[in-house]
């Protein structure tokens, strides 16, 4: 099938890593990164009507220019690249990302890493049980898509093993959904439920993010049985999930949409916050902190604040609330 995603281009472009004295023009195509491996990104385009791929390389100036990223080339990124004479590819130029979901490097690296680029919208999953739900993991994620302008949505994965939690699933679901974010409850056993997310995932392209073993590639398995991802048990000595996506890929759909399958991750670090600005990314926040007595209000301690005045009146959630003060720290402390 012939990806309606981008159109395959040749055009001419001007060598700008030459002297002007020795400027040259070069072929190049047009293509989507479909999975980015660290050192090689397989690029997607369209050549003579029909869908190819090619293994790329990126020069060694783009990440020069890119420092504070450990990954300047993203899944989803459109690129335009050369085909070298053994039929790899050169990355010539990154064309500027309509939106992108992004967070702060994990193992002890430096910089951000950007998780997908042009997205339509971005599901963060959670699982009942094994691994448990991570309500601040949510809440990271959701004001990244925030300030980011990604279309951020909730799924409660695994509702097989519910009983013992129904009461704090209804609960999350009532609270995201009454400040306006969609929330999908899932199970592999349920075809209703499978059959509403893929609905949700028509036409579209989409990002799931996760703890390790929240089911994100058994999902991903019974939504398009063609992929056949693989996946793994969770671990019996600490119930957490062991990686099966080793790294992010752009997998298409069944019913013409595009799913980025990223690996499991463990930590959502803000990127690019200043602590005076978080609140604008609480929907619940933004009428409240019209009240406010002081412009640069943290709404944490300052006298006049019209955000803790609602807290206080039962308007904002206690548990959002002490997120946004666990994340409002995070950013005071760095």
């Amino acid at each position: 099938m012939k990806s309606p995603r981008f159109i395959g281009v040749t055009s001419l472009f001007l060598d700008l890593t030459q002297p002007l004295n020795q400027t040259s023009f070069y072929l190049a195509h047009r293509g989507q990164v479909v999975e980015s491996t660290g050192s090689w990104y397989e690029v997607s385009y369209d050549e003579q009507e029909s869908t190819a791929n090619i293994q790329c390389r990126l020069p060694g100036r783009f990440r020069l220019d890119n420092s504070a990223l450990t990954n300047p080339i993203a899944v989803g990124d459109f690129v335009h690249f050369t085909i070298n004479d053994d039929g790899s590819g050169s990355i010539k130029e990154i064309e500027d990302r309509q939106n992108y979901l992004i967070r702060k490097a994990t193992h002890h690296q430096q910089g951000n890493q950007i998780l997908a680029a042009n997205i339509d919208q971005a599901y963060v999953v959670q699982s009942i049980k094994k691994p448990n739900i991570k309500q601040q993991f949510i809440d990271r994620f959701l004001v990244t898509c925030e300030a980011y302008q990604v279309n951020g949505r909730i799924v409660f994965n695994k509702m097989d093993l519910c009983e013992d939690s129904r009461h704090q699933v209804h609960y999350l679901t009532d609270l995201y959904q009454s400040i306006g974010y969609e929330v999908l409850q899932t199970s592999i056993y349920d075809e209703d439920s499978i059959e509403s997310l893929k609905n949700d995932l028509h036409q579209k392209t989409s990002v799931m993010v996760g703890l390790s073993g929240v089911g994100k590639t058994s999902l991903l398995n019974h939504i398009n049985p063609n992929i056949n991802r693989k996946v793994r048990d969770i671990s019996s000595y600490n119930e957490k999930g062991k990686h099966t996506t080793t790294f992010a890929k752009l997998l298409p759909l069944v019913n013409d949409g595009y799913l980025v399958d990223t690996p499991g991750i463990r930590e959502f670090g803000l990127v690019n916050f200043d602590p005076w600005e978080l609140s604008l990314f609480f929907p619940e926040m933004l009428e409240p902190r019209k009240q406010c007595k002081f412009n640069n209000c943290t709404h944490s301690h300052e006298p006049g604040c019209g955000v803790v005045q609602a807290f206080e009146n039962g308007d904002i959630d206690a548990s959002r609330y002490q997120s946004y003060l666990h994340m409002l720290e995070s950013l005071e402390d760095d």
